[in-house]
């Protein structure tokens, strides 16, 4: 296929954002407040002699804010990274890592797969409530999907309508440590949640003996990267449950996730399924 083709054939697909607009106050785990900050540091105004003004600014984020994606090295077990690689200071340093930084994510181009959960249990779910894996798998056989290996799957718990009220937000419902066992064990690339964390925050799992096992199960032990945050509501919408998932990290060096700007590409049919 030819470029103009392809450049034809794109653009006769929908395009879904999963990416929430940023902002300050948004929605952030405790660990990485403040967030998003942003400062207008020069100003258009008046009286600087010339009919052309500029204003341009300044914004800080933490990694890990906003719709993000989580690099290898954000987590160990034991002083261990994926692959049994120990940390020590070659590896890690106050510029960050030299290896399984974000740097390291090739551009995401594959099958994405949403499993509405929240449409499985027919509304929100309830607060830090965990997800298991017999109602991944009964979502999964409910929207007549077979999840493989090297998709990326997004899973709804339904508060991503309540971005805009963040204390409830802040009390979503995650995935269980068995649920992500479940996933990594379809050798999955990515998955990712409409929740600030994937896993359900404090809850300790026999199967990790740690918080947030599900980061130690997929990004330590299976190196399957993480995406929280995530904004599913439309895709939930409009029932589509397969897509084109497109996500570009930003290649920070030595950097343990990237804000990113995932989208979701729906062919023409998708629009009447």
């Amino acid at each position: 296929m030819n470029p103009q083709a392809l450049l034809s054939a794109l653009r006769a697909c929908t395009v879904v954002e999963l990416e929430h607009p940023r902002a300050f106050a948004d929605p952030t785990f405790p660990a990485h407040q403040p967030g998003f900050v942003y400062s207008l540091h020069r100003r258009h105004e008046p009286g600087l002699g010339e009919p052309r003004t500029s204003a341009s600014g300044l914004f800080i984020c933490a990694e890990h804010s906003g719709t993000h994606i989580d690099a290898l090295c954000h987590q160990a077990e034991n002083l261990h990274l994926h692959g049994g690689i120990q940390v020590s200071p070659d590896v890690q340093g106050p510029r960050g890592f030299t290896c399984l930084g974000v740097e390291e994510v090739d551009p995401i181009l594959a099958r994405g797969v949403l499993l509405d959960i929240a449409a499985l249990h027919g509304q929100v779910l309830p607060e830090q409530y965990q997800v298991t894996a017999e109602e991944l798998e009964a979502c999964e056989r409910r929207q007549a999907l077979t999840i493989g290996e090297g998709d990326v799957v997004a899973v709804r718990t339904g508060y991503g309508r309540h971005w805009d009220d963040p204390k409830r937000y802040e009390q979503a419902a995650g995935i269980s440590a068995a649920g992500s066992q479940w996933l990594a064990d379809r050798r999955v690339l990515a998955v990712g949640t409409d929740n600030l964390s994937w896993d359900v925050p404090l809850v300790v799992d026999d199967i990790t003996r740690s918080t947030l096992p599900g980061h130690v199960i997929l990004l330590v032990r299976a190196g399957i990267y993480i995406l929280e945050n995530l904004l599913l509501e439309e895709l939930s919408e409009r029932k589509a449950y397969e897509f084109v998932f497109v996500c570009l990290p930003l290649k920070m060096k030595g950097v343990t996730g990237s804000p990113v700007r995932p989208i979701a590409l729906l062919p023409p049919q998708a629009e009447s399924r």
